[in-house]
């Protein structure tokens, strides 16, 4: 792999970690003082939806600025964000509204970096190492789902102050390594020097780039239902363990769950993904339907050991390999624009999902698998009732809901050929490895 590429890699995946471990120590603050799955969900959706209000401006700006320049300003605007929260920290004990503001505004800024970030990774690597390029991209999700491990270790060390001042400075050492990393203006600025559009056209670029290949604009479409169901599960399944476990058998889950997706990120970057692309991710898509299902067998964390870790070792798959198909397809003087809209697209799904995932969870299932609930008498006698076995019923509906998608998404033939009726856009390796 590329030494540029795997130096920005790293100081990017420093900060990822930092971050995130911050982002779960506020969520369980949150959830600890309102015991609410609703509030605790509400943090998760001030994270996402700045991402799909603000994704198409941040493709224009990483199509038309430097895009080294747009990655330091965005990690010195997310330090500054983290530095208003560590000084609520040490002034006094912050609001749960003070929370999700601090994550909105750091939203924003995460946005930008990586729409910059990702449009470079084309540039940086030769094309036929792209698949194994985002399995690296993928171990980022691993980190985010191990945090609460790290998190753990953190709090009794140096406090929750001490993990913000943490993530600080390594929003810091990010900044650094983009200075000093030596990046040419083919790679920054691959569009220099071309008249770009008016602002309100290029905003809608991504779309109208979509429109006009029928195999991608369906490809989005199925990464955007993914997320829906996969968005449902995920954002439930830390109540669901708290719901018969304690924090530190979440966090021990969690990183068991991290753990899956690490290992999957390895074998993606080892190996670059299935020759067949879509063919793979279909595979590995219905796979994952199937273990998302299994966590609803019954309230035990040795089931949750075994099936968590299954199933997030298939989402590099899915993910990656369909974000390769989309960097193959497109020019780099538009990926940002393109990768940006794919985001905001996908990101809108999750947002419907954190929207309905809280109230579903509180006010209709939960109750329908209490005990004398309306389900209790069937479906509770499968999967028991009680505190999270509600939850436990929107895991069966997402995994069943995966299942069906894969075949169904095979049957468009647009998307089943879009490898082979969209020409790759040839950007020599060569090229690449040289700027490296």
């Amino acid at each position: 792999m590329p030494r540029t590429f795997t130096v920005i890699w790293s100081s990017q995946l420093l900060s990822i970690i930092t971050s995130s471990v911050t982002g779960f120590v506020l969520g369980v603050w949150v959830f600890q003082r309102t015991g609410s799955a609703t509030q605790f969900v509400t943090i998760t959706l001030c994270a996402i939806l700045p991402e799909v209000l603000f994704a198409p401006l941040a493709g224009s700006l990483a199509d038309r600025w430097d895009r080294r320049k747009l990655m330091m300003g965005a990690d010195l605007g997310a330090a500054l964000t983290t530095g208003a929260l560590a000084l609520l920290l040490v002034t006094g004990e912050p609001q749960v509204w003070h929370i999700y503001l601090i994550t909105a505004v750091g939203a924003v800024f995460g946005t930008a970096q990586m729409a910059a970030y990702h449009s470079m990774m084309p540039l940086l690597v030769p094309k036929e190492q792209l698949g194994r390029a985002n399995g690296m991209m993928q171990v980022a999700d691993a980190v985010r789902i191990a945090a609460p491990l790290l998190a753990g270790t953190l709090l009794v060390g140096v406090g929750m102050t001490g993990v913000v001042v943490i993530d600080l400075v390594a929003f810091l050492v990010s900044r650094v390594v983009l200075h000093l990393v030596p990046l040419p203006s083919a790679v920054t600025r691959p569009g220099e020097g071309r008249p770009a559009e008016p602002w309100l056209r290029d905003l809608a670029f991504g779309i109208r780039y979509l429109r006009a290949r029928q195999g991608l604009l369906w490809l989005v479409g199925l990464l955007a239902a993914y997320n829906l169901f996969f968005g449902m599960a995920g954002v439930l399944v830390q109540p669901l363990i708290l719901s018969f476990g304690s924090a530190a058998v979440l966090g021990a889950l969690m990183a068991a769950g991290g753990a899956g997706v690490f290992v999957g990120g390895l074998v993606l970057s080892a190996w670059g993904g299935p020759k067949q692309r879509v063919r793979g991710l279909l595979g590995f898509m219905a796979a994952g339907g199937a273990l998302l299902a299994a966590h609803s067998l019954s309230p035990s964390a040795a089931l949750i050991a075994v099936v968590a870790p299954a199933f997030l070792f298939t989402l590099p798959f899915v993910q990656g390999t369909g974000i390769t198909i989309l960097q193959l397809k497109t020019p780099p003087d538009e990926l940002g624009r393109v990768l940006s809209t794919v985001r905001m697209v996908t990101q809108a799904a999750t947002v419907l999902t954190y929207l309905a995932a809280g109230p579903l969870a509180d006010q209709v299932f939960e109750p329908m698998l209490a005990p004398g609930g309306l389900l209790a008498g069937s479906v509770g006698e499968l999967i028991g009732t009680g505190p999270g076995r509600g939850i436990a019923l929107i895991f069966i509906i997402a995994g069943a809901g995966l299942l069906v998608l894969a075949p169904l998404a095979y049957l468009q033939p647009r998307l089943r050929r879009v490898e082979t009726e969209l020409p790759d856009i040839e950007e020599p390796s060569d090229a690449a490895v040289s700027r490296s």
